[in-house]
């Protein structure tokens, strides 16, 4: 099946153009697509390896070297003379994929029995002159994240294990793709990413009937309806070609430079890569437009696209740009010869920001209303703070995160795999172990092992984890004191602040009035985890046990939809059940259920006053887990205890 058409895709211009500039520009750093599920990320970015020129490849290297300038360090050097022409490669990341895959490995068989280093090329090799395309790159590992960003960064990927050292270039196009709902990526991985787009399904119903008429008539006759955009993607491409041609040729200003670097302060980033980067994009705009020197315009450009993501925020915050302090701050760093518009109605002032600006399409909102009445009312969190790391006991298996010890492919060797399993690196000391008493009987004759495949050996490794944290919360009328309640958030907060550091899943419980609810159902988004408590409204009567149930189901669920992340339940209470005649014998029968399956778990009392019954320290009895009264814990070591009860 023909891939779609660049050119059949409706809308989406900043998308278009930040792809188009990465692949005039590779040394941008690639395109970061942040967006929800279906707004054709995955579409475009497959159909924009047709617009790129043919590649040149020495015929018969597996690292497709530029027969006019060989690499001279290439693991298939010295190259013979011939040469091929082909088109460049898309060459797609699998979420799952072990480092192995991406980066290559070392054929230890032939390197034990024949004494030869063979290196087998991963998907860096393949991308080289090409796309590299992450899917969901906010789900991958963050060391194999590291790496692909240090490739496309270095324009060379290095393999250094079992004491052999290999060095290829990796020069590509990376490109990532990631719904925000599923989680962010850590800052310092976001700010390696050249660029940032964000898209939104447009709410034009006519577009929307536009999208949904091509799509089917792609599907009904991919090869017709690919036939109809033709030419467009032909011109497309061409002019693709000749802004690379033209891009050694644009020149950058002293003036250009300083306007870029005032742009790049007014922001507030950090260190000097936004400065480069938007350098490098206000060039590569410029090319594309025809121009041979940079302008203001180009400047504008490259900002909203290279900036967003590097902003300061707070933990919390989506990635953004502020229209208005961007035009202030290209007015004020303009030379006195050309001034900038003026304030009033200028072109591209903050007022008059076109629609389809990717920051424009953000919700002002501040968060889920809280409601009004003496039932409903919302209690804004205190400030959160920098909390202690807290691990579940054991060894997990190893779930993506950097929490808990568990076994997983990358970390510090702690044994050997049991015999049979071919899974992570392979173990040479063990390997060789394995296979010296059999070298008699196999007949064994010169320097070479004699090896078989029932020989090898893996290493066993232990790293970090992630953990599911559950939150299940009482927010009914007796937790509505505001002080109160503003300490339990901030509290919360902090852990989902630690939570976001960690790469835990995350969920929220909340019962109140009478039911329960599942407020998040666990993911890795701490953002929409946060943005959910902040508008928790409180009032009504106690459903303690409804809380409980409703959180027994959901880590039921989740033990079967991610069964390697341990979980560890939050219950939030001053242990009070007073929704139902037998409210309270419910509750202890649903506090035992959860201690016979096994489930860590916390009770943080939030009981005040003289008089206290001692509900909430009796209910953790139950649970099998530890009571931690909250008037005994300040805010700032409320995460210290879900940190050192987590077993």
């Amino acid at each position: 099946m023909r891939p779609y058409p660049f050119t059949a895709v409706v809308g989406m211009p900043d998308l278009r153009l930040g792809l188009v500039l990465s692949a005039i520009s590779p040394a941008i750093g690639g395109v970061l697509v942040r967006g929800e599920k279906g707004t054709a990320k995955s579409t475009m970015v497959r159909a924009l390896a047709g617009l790129l020129p043919e590649v040149d490849v020495v015929e018969g290297c597996r690292f497709s070297c530029d027969p006019a300038a060989p690499d001279p360090d290439c693991p298939d050097a010295p190259h013979d003379t011939r040469a091929l022409r082909r088109p460049a490669r898309l060459v797609e990341l699998p979420v799952g994929a072990a480092e192995d895959r991406v980066i290559g490995s070392l054929n230890l068989e032939r390197a034990l029995t024949e004494g030869v280093t063979d290196f087998q090329p991963g998907l860096l090799a393949a991308a080289h002159r090409g796309l590299l395309y992450v899917d969901e790159v906010n789900l991958l590992h963050d060391h194999l994240v590291d790496t692909l960003l240090d490739a496309a960064a270095m324009g060379r990927a290095t393999v250094e294990r079992e004491g052999v050292s290999v060095s290829h270039a990796a020069r590509f196009v990376l490109i990532g793709t990631m719904n925000p709902e599923e989680g962010e990526l850590r800052p310092q991985l976001l700010d390696r990413f050249g660029l940032t787009v964000e898209v939104a399904a447009s709410r034009d119903p006519e577009q929307r009937a536009e999208v949904i008429r091509r799509r089917l008539a792609y599907e009904a006759d991919p090869d017709s309806f690919a036939a109809r955009y033709e030419d467009t993607d032909a011109q497309l491409a061409a002019e693709i070609a000749a802004a690379q041609k033209l891009l050694p040729s644009v020149e950058l200003s002293d003036e250009a430079l300083r306007q870029i670097a005032e742009v790049c302060a007014a922001f507030e980033v950090d260190g000097m890569r936004a400065d480069i980067v938007t350098a490098r994009t206000a060039v590569a705009h410029a090319a594309w437009s025809g121009r041979t020197e940079v302008s203001t315009e180009d400047i504008r450009v490259a900002a909203r696209l290279a900036l967003p993501h590097r902003r300061r925020r707070n933990p919390f915050d989506a990635p953004g740009i502020d229209e208005e302090q961007l035009e202030q701050a290209l007015r004020d760093a303009e030379p006195p010869e050309d001034p900038g518009p003026p304030d009033d109605d200028g072109p591209g002032s903050g007022s008059d920001a076109p629609a389809e600006t990717p920051q424009g399409q953000q919700n002002d909102s501040g968060g889920e209303p809280g409601g009004g009445g003496s039932e409903q009312q919302s209690v804004g969190a205190g400030k959160p703070y920098r909390a202690r790391m807290f691990s579940v006991a054991g060894l997990g298996d190893g779930a993506h995160g950097k929490r808990s010890r568990a076994v997983t492919d990358a970390g510090r060797t702690i044994g050997v795999r049991p015999p049979g399993t071919r899974e992570g690196r392979p173990h040479l000391v063990a390997t060789v172990r394995a296979a010296a008493p059999h070298q008699r009987s196999r007949g064994r004759d010169g320097a070479g092992l004699v090896l078989r495949p029932s020989d090898l050996r893996f290493a066993l490794r232990e790293g970090r984890e992630g953990n599911l944290v559950l939150f299940c919360v009482d927010a009914s009328g007796s937790m509505g004191a505001k002080s109160r309640m503003r300490e339990v958030k901030a509290a919360v907060l902090s852990l989902l602040l630690d939570a976001y550091q960690r790469r835990d899943k995350v969920g929220l419980v909340t019962f109140r009035a009478g039911t329960a609810e599942l407020a998040l159902p666990p993911t890795i988004s701490v953002e929409a985890a946060a943005a959910r408590l902040e508008g928790l409204p409180t009032g009504g009567r106690t459903p303690l046990a409804e809380g409980l149930l409703e959180a027994a189901r959901v880590l039921r669920v989740e033990a079967v939809r991610d069964p390697r992340r341990r979980p560890l339940l939050v219950v939030v209470t001053d242990g009070r059940a007073t929704s139902g005649a037998d409210a309270v014998a419910r509750s202890q029968q649903a506090a035992e259920m959860l201690a016979g399956a096994g489930i860590a778990s916390v009770v943080m009392d939030c009981e005040t006053g003289r008089m206290r019954l001692g509900l909430a320290a009796e209910l953790a009895a139950r649970l099998g887990g530890e009571h931690v009264p909250l008037g005994e814990v300040a805010a700032d070591t409320l995460a210290t205890e879900v940190r050192r009860r987590a077993a």
